[in-house]
């Protein structure tokens, strides 16, 4: 069912005395391809889903942040003064925004805040982005900060670096910032430029294939695979200083320090240079109407994400085997990993057979049901009443 204003409304009303706020939005993201490459200065090639978070918001006079979670029934009240803030992450992403806004000199008060959300928590769809991105538009918003919309992704960003512990890039939260319906985008991570690309792909769909294993990047192994690329690219440096990311960094670069670092790392650094190669590829696919193309990229990320940045599990490799058998154009695990959703790109015309399929073949060799999600691409972070 999909959510809408008042659902949050109403709980608003009940929690906080009768009153209202403002409410805004902000969504969940798919990202077709280019995994795993914004925190190493490449290439992402996102869009903003219809599903997100809704949130209602009101200056309430104090220095109180006031926040009631409708999905999971839970209020929480913690001072803007306060260092540490609350401990449960879904209020720490709200903290986390409140800090980070207030250190970019916008002056933030006390607020009431009732939210709930459609996107389905630890499907790679980036949920806490959502969040994160919905309470920073609204306090721009409420609290005159005249921050633009990048500035405000970044919020986002330091948020999980600082109060949560994810050291994750800036794609999600820059999709839920910029996206554009019935466009996807391709972001440059390394120099911040960014391109609209249309998407109303004729006789093909998108649609996710949620697992129901919860991926969880809090103390994953996420910010190991960083860590793995910092140290190639430290290698890199002794003859490159100029290098910075991976990004920066070619195949021969790679070959040249490959004696130095351990196998998985240089497997971890594989994956990422071609990863950068294959959303190029993809651009280029798609100014020709070419989605064969672009779906056999979309099954070489698998590939790479499963067997060298190993971030893939039995659920989501049998996703996409199924998907390769039944025909499907392109499959690939999506998100951090470790569970979550498989991404499809599938022709309208085998739509129906391959979800049948894949229900029938997913619950008899697991013994549960995975969940569909057809995709939408809709708008970024935005006021709604």
């Amino acid at each position: 069912m999909k959510l809408t204003i008042d659902d949050v409304r109403s709980r608003f009303i009940k929690h906080f005395d009768g009153t209202t706020g403002t409410v805004y939005a902000a969504p969940g993201r798919i990202n077709l391809i280019g995994e795993h490459t914004d925190y190493n200065g490449g290439f992402v090639f996102p869009g903003a889903v219809e599903q997100g978070i809704i949130a209602e918001l009101k200056p309430n006079g104090t220095r109180l942040i006031k926040a009631y979670s409708i999905d999971l029934k839970d209020y929480y009240e913690f001072s803007l003064d306060d260092e540490k803030g609350p401990r449960s992450t879904h209020f720490r992403y709200i903290f986390g925004v409140a800090k980070e806004m207030m250190k970019l000199g916008v002056k933030v008060e006390g607020f009431n805040i009732a939210f709930a959300g459609d996107v389905p928590q630890g499907s790679g769809m980036s949920s806490s982005a959502a969040l994160e991105s919905c309470v920073a538009y609204a306090l721009n918003d409420t609290f005159n900060g005249n921050i633009d919309p990048m500035t405000l992704a970044k919020v986002g960003q330091a948020t999980e670096h600082n109060y949560v512990g994810v050291k994750c890039g800036i794609m999600d939260q820059f999709a839920a910032m910029h996206g554009k319906k019935n466009n996807l985008m391709r972001l440059d991570c390394r120099s911040g430029e960014f391109e609209y690309f249309p998407w109303q792909p004729k006789g093909y769909k998108l649609v996710l294939i949620n697992s129901c294993v919860k991926h969880e990047l809090v103390g994953s192994p996420y910010n190991e695979r960083r860590e793995s690329c910092e140290r190639v690219v430290a290698a890199v440096k002794a003859f490159k200083p100029e290098a910075e990311t991976l990004r920066d960094c070619t195949w021969e670069d790679l070959e040249k320090v490959k004696e130095q670092i351990s196998e998985v790392d240089y497997r971890r650094a594989k994956f990422v240079l071609g990863e950068v190669d294959r959303v190029l590829a993809v651009c280029e696919a798609l100014k020709q109407n070419d989605y064969e193309t672009v779906g056999e990229k979309m099954y070489e990320t698998h590939d790479g994400l499963s067997k060298d940045y190993e971030v893939s599990c039995e659920e989501t490799d049998y996703l996409v085997d199924i998907a390769r058998d039944c025909g499907v154009s392109g499959a690939r695990i999506m998100g951090g990993g470790f569970g979550g959703c498989t991404i499809n790109l599938v022709q309208k015309d085998l739509y129906p057979t391959f979800i049948e399929q894949v229900k029938a073949n997913y619950n008899e060799k697991f013994g549960k049901a995975c969940k569909i999600i057809d995709v939408v691409i809709g708008d970024g972070a935005r006021k709604l009443c």
